[in-house]
This record gives structure tokens, C-alpha cells and sequence, in this order.
């Protein structure tokens, strides 16, 4: 098959890959076939299972344990990325969490604790992945990450995950403009909704599915493949003076009030 685009020599590190049917797995897809070389993270022992068959149908060079929430092993897993490649040429982050009566809940009754847990995970470690990743990068390099457009607008069921993909959005801006002077580039992807086991936590997302369906201009919802395209190119030497951006992966979708 035709590579999308040419990332022979360039060493990408996935996080957040959860199974097959992930967003992660369809970017790791797509770069692997371009010719880049992998190493994936998997959450615990549990997950683990999910993820190194997927890992190994790709030929990730190695698999190691992320859990942001335990104390360093992010940066234990930055160590082997230096140790094992001496170097790091793009990051995908695709990982979130929100304690779940705080994601059921409005986001007015959210905890504290709760929205804590939420910014943590899934938009702070994403700042700590481009601090340690920039040292790795000094030939330059692309961090990306995963967002959803309930980050600009009231999206029904979404709840807390709609202010902490904005301050995602928002930490992808001034990740590309203080790492940008190396050559750093950083990115948002905004896919629309695709049915994997994260979207599965939240409430009646069905039928946030069957909406999106029937609203977007091209009439079909997108694929983890179609992810995995855009993050390619955005990875790639093609896309070198493109950063800070949100970018939707959504049929259009966004296009429509």
C-alpha cells in the first residue's frame, strides 16, 4: 500500500492506545506505514493485553507502562525514549480520564477533586510529555494531541470533558509558541465522534453518534483511519510550518450551527 506520507528514520512515541478500535491505534496505523518507527505506552497490566498485540501488528520496537497519575513513571518512560532512541521526533498523547459521577454530572456539581483528576490527565500531562519531550527533540520535532469540538461548544452528556479539552486546546497554543523558536511543533486533532471504549463512558453517546451521522455535510462519521491520515501528514516534514492549530476531523461537521 502507498505510504500517505514519507516518515522513514522518525521515532514516534504513542500514548494512549487502549485497543485496536482506539484513535491511537488508527494514528499508529498510519504512521507505521509511512515508515516510522514506534514504541506505545499501555496503562497497567490490564490494559496491557489490548494493547501489545496491537503494539506488535505495528512493530513497535518496545511497549512500556504509563500511568501519568503514578508518580515517575512519565518520566521513567521519557528516560527509555532517551536511553533506548536518544531522541524523539513526535509524540502523540491520546489520553483522558474524568472520574465518572463527575463526567455524568452537570458541570456546575462537579468536585473539585473531580475536575482536578480531570485536568490532570487528560490536558496537564500533556504539558509534562512537551517538557520532557523538548530536551529529545533537538533536531526539532511534532507533539500531538486529541481533543473534541465539546470544547467550544455545549455538546449534550459532554459535561466536564468540555471545559478541560478547551484548556487542552488552549495548552496546545502556548506549547507551539514557546517550543516553536526549536522547532517544536504542537497540534490539536478534533475528531468527531467515533465509537471507541473511551467515548463509551459517556452517557447515551449513541446518540451523540446517530446526530453526528445525520449532520455532517459528507453524511458518514469518521474513522480512526481518517485520524491517523491527518496525523501523518501533521508529523511529517510536509507540514513543518504548520503549528499551534486545532484541526476537526469531522465530515464537516463543524461547519453546521
Amino acid at each position: 500500500m502507498t505510504p500517505l506520507v514519507d516518515l522513514r528514520g522518525k521515532r514516534g512515541l504513542i500514548v494512549g492506545i487502549a485497543n485496536e478500535q482506539s484513535i491511537a491505534a488508527g494514528c499508529a496505523e498510519a504512521f507505521s506505514r509511512c515508515g516510522a518507527r514506534l514504541a506505545a505506552t499501555y496503562l497497567n497490566e490490564k490494559a496491557k493485553g489490548w494493547v501489545e498485540p496491537v503494539a506488535d501488528r505495528l512493530g513497535a520496537e518496545w511497549l512500556a507502562p504509563c500511568d501519568v497519575r503514578e508518580p515517575g513513571q512519565l518520566e521513567a518512560l521519557f528516560d527509555q525514549v532517551r536511553d533506548r532512541w536518544g531522541g524523539l521526533d513526535f509524540l502523540l498523547h491520546s489520553i483522558a480520564f474524568a472520574p465518572r459521577d463527575d463526567l455524568h454530572g452537570r458541570v456546575v456539581d462537579s468536585s473539585a477533586e473531580g475536575f482536578g483528576i480531570a485536568m490532570d490527565v487528560s490536558c496537564h500531562s500533556f504539558l509534562r510529555m512537551a517538557k520532557l519531550a523538548e530536551p529529545l527533540m533537538a533536531q526539532g520535532g511534532c507533539l500531538l494531541c486529541v481533543t473534541f469540538y465539546g470544547s467550544e461548544r455545549v455538546v449534550e452528556n459532554y459535561n466536564l470533558m468540555g471545559p478541560v479539552k478547551a484548556a487542552l486546546e488552549s495548552a496546545t497554543r502556548y506549547i507551539a509558541a514557546e517550543l516553536g523558536p526549536q522547532g517544536i511543533r504542537a497540534h490539536a486533532i478534533s475528531p468527531g465522534p467515533i465509537a471507541t471504549r473511551a467515548a463509551s463512558g459517556i452517557a447515551r453517546f449513541d446518540e451523540l453518534l446517530e446526530r453526528a451521522a445525520a449532520q455532517t455535510p459528507v453524511g458518514q462519521l469518521v474513522t480512526i483511519e481518517d485520524v491517523g491520515g491527518l496525523a501523518a501528514f501533521l508529523v511529517s516534514d510536509a507540514a513543518s510550518r504548520i503549528t499551534g492549530t486545532v484541526i476537526p476531523v469531522d465530515g464537516g461537521q463543524h461547519l453546521l450551527a
